[in-house]
């Protein structure tokens, strides 16, 4: 059984790459290939059978995935950033939440066979959208900033509080199911709070500690995060049966909302271990379901879609938005985006399994109900959003704006003066120094890494049409421009010579179609850049005339370098090696100038 196990384990390995990069390609939340291929590979073709394959240890490998995910939600939940959110952002997951909440709630106790306490839980479930399914379709739909970042920001606070409210339904489903009184499923209600919370903050404020003092290295932080929430995470059920999601949540948000600790590298995990976790999860959560089930929804599973799209939806979001500035327009693509995700479909299962085995009614049907309502919604708004926006000329133009991979002294000063202007600039290094001196400088940045899978997910490049990267290592310039080929196109890609690019033999090299264009000049390296910086080079703007054109600006000062050249339908050219722009009369041209840097070294 072990030895006919492991080929089907490494085709769900490939499959999960498979559907991973397909999503990069197309855009599209990877969740919906996930499904769609474990729907494929397990009830459709019956390749794949997740209880013959992995037995009795399913349920486990279910909860602590479940439980990884949670934690991974709830650490980017920072209250600082609660209070600063908009007014209806905070109403989204507040007031909109239980709107949804009852509503869902209400049309799957109507349509379906379900008991008032499966409908309440259905109804918790799909509250939840995510910056999973959030995130690539704002890149692909483009709205303007101000419905990005509503959007954006619902799906990364929802995630661990509708999760939580989900856990608290199902706690009081357990109790009741169990034939415990009132009072006592009060009781069971405070301890499960008590337990998992007093766990859950404990285990968060002394992974905290550790990571301040430096008590655990560089190196472990990983494998202890891991370890730590699995462990707390089972300690806390032990103590009070499935009081452990409720603990890791709590302790993302506790660990999140410590002082002097950097989660940023703790974050990185989800890269190394969710990717193949949980998309190798969703493979085996979509085989598990029987298409029989699904068939078994027929209609009313269709309307209850029709209702989260069209009913749920729209009134969550009007009555979050009552008072606000939004325009009709604006409220409408708010109203029309609420992809549901990730946490909904690793949820369900977990919940169903654990129902099921308890003799619910209807927990059977839990799972199949929800992955429609993930597919259709996901399908759904990601065919139509883009359209839509445009329709209601909320879309962003053509992006013009330009990511910077850098934020040394090269492209801040290119920052600011792309910045004056008027295009979006977004600067983003793993310095910190450097990412404090361009926030100083007023400058939009993102500290992290630009090629990791969280700037993938947070990353905001709604109005950004460029890469210019400008860092000292070219390693990381290339990657970038590797990341970035698909996103913005090949002629949008800028790369700064770096001075060790120039005398490097042939077999050192990078080929150049993982690079960009070279910006500016051959010779006009990173080095070179920066030094005439420091020394006093100044970047400026020339508007040329009929009388003095490009070249009597070239005579008068033959000390500088073309960076941009704006033309007179307002379009800025970049200047690079490979195809130099020749401006003309009425165009404007930036330039680098260092005439008095030559003067006084002739001094």
């Amino acid at each position: 059984m072990l030895e006919s196990a492991i080929p089907i384990i490494a085709i769900i390995g490939l499959l999960s790459l498979l559907c991973q990069w397909l999503a990069w390609w197309v855009k599209l939340p990877a969740i919906l290939f996930l499904l769609l291929t474990g729907i494929a590979v397990g009830p459709w073709l019956g390749w794949v059978n997740p209880d013959d394959l992995l037995g009795e240890l399913f349920f486990p490998v279910v909860s602590l995935s479940v439980a990884i995910i949670l934690f991974e939600g709830s650490l980017t939940l920072k209250f600082e950033e609660i209070r600063g959110l908009a007014t209806v952002v905070r109403r989204l997951v507040s007031i909109g939440m239980l709107v949804t909440w009852g509503v869902m709630s209400y049309a799957c106790y109507t349509l379906l066979d379900f008991s008032l306490p499966m409908s309440l839980l259905f109804g918790a479930l799909v509250v939840v959208t995510g910056p999973t399914v959030i995130i690539p379709m704002l890149r692909s739909v483009r709205p303007n900033s101000r419905i990005a970042s509503i959007l954006r920001w619902e799906g990364i606070v929802i995630d661990p509080i509708g999760a939580l409210l989900a856990v608290l339904v199902y706690e009081s489903i357990i109790s009741l199911a169990e034939g415990s009184s009132l009072s006592h499923t009060l009781v069971v209600f405070v301890k499960t709070l008590v337990i998992g919370g007093s766990l859950g903050c404990l285990a968060g404020y002394v992974l905290g500690l550790l990571l301040r003092h430096g008590w655990l290295p560089v190196y472990l932080h990983n494998l202890g995060t891991i370890s730590l929430v699995l462990g707390t995470f089972a300690l806390s059920n032990l103590l009070q049966h499935e009081s452990g999601l409720l603990a890791v949540t709590l302790m993302g948000i506790w660990l999140a909302n410590m002082r002097d600790v950097n989660v940023e590298d703790i974050l990185s995990f989800k890269e190394n271990l969710s990717i193949l976790l949980i998309s190798a999860l969703f493979i085996l959560l979509a085989a598990r379901i029987e298409l029989n089930e699904l068939i078994m929804l027929g209609w009313p599973a269709l309307i209850l879609l029709a209702v989260i799209q069209f009913v749920a939806r729209p009134l969550a979001v009007m009555v979050s938005t009552l008072g606000s500035d939004l325009s009709w327009r604006e409220r409408s693509l708010v109203a029309w985006i609420g992809p549901r995700g990730i946490v909904a479909a690793a949820i369900s299962a977990f919940f169903a399994i654990r129902l099921q085995d308890s003799g619910i009614a209807g927990a059977q049907m839990l799972v199949p109900l929800t992955f429609i309502i993930i597919i259709g919604t996901v399908v759904l708004q990601s065919a139509t959003a883009r359209i839509l926006a445009r329709m209601l000329n909320v879309a962003e133009p053509s992006p013009r704006g330009f990511l910077i991979i850098g934020a040394n002294i090269v492209a801040r000063k290119l920052a600011n003066i792309l910045t004056e202007l008027n295009y979006r600039v977004l600067l983003t290094d793993t310095s910190w120094d450097n990412i404090r001196t361009a926030r100083m400088e007023g400058l939009n940045t993102f500290y992290g890494n630009p090629v990791s899978e969280y700037a993938d997910t947070h990353l905001d490049l709604v109005g950004i049409g460029r890469l210019m990267a400008v860092s000292p290592q070219r390693e990381l310039n290339a990657l970038s421009s590797m990341r970035y080929r698909l996103e913005f196109g090949q002629k949008h890609l800028f790369t700064l010579p770096v001075l060790s690019d120039t005398p490097a033999s042939e077999k050192h090299l990078i080929a150049s179609r993982h690079k960009g264009r070279t910006l500016f000049s051959e010779d006009l390296t990173y080095g070179k850049f920066a030094s005439l910086l420091n020394k006093g080079a100044k970047i400026s703007s020339t508007s040329l005339t009929d009388s003095f054109g490009y070249d009597e600006l070239l005579v008068a000062n033959p000390k500088l370098y073309c960076l941009f050249a704006i033309d007179k339908a307002e379009r800025l050219h970049v200047v690079t090696e490979e195809n130099p722009v020749t401006p003309q009369a009425g165009w404007t041209v930036v330039t680098l100038n260092f005439a008095d840097i030559a003067q006084n070294s002739e001094q």
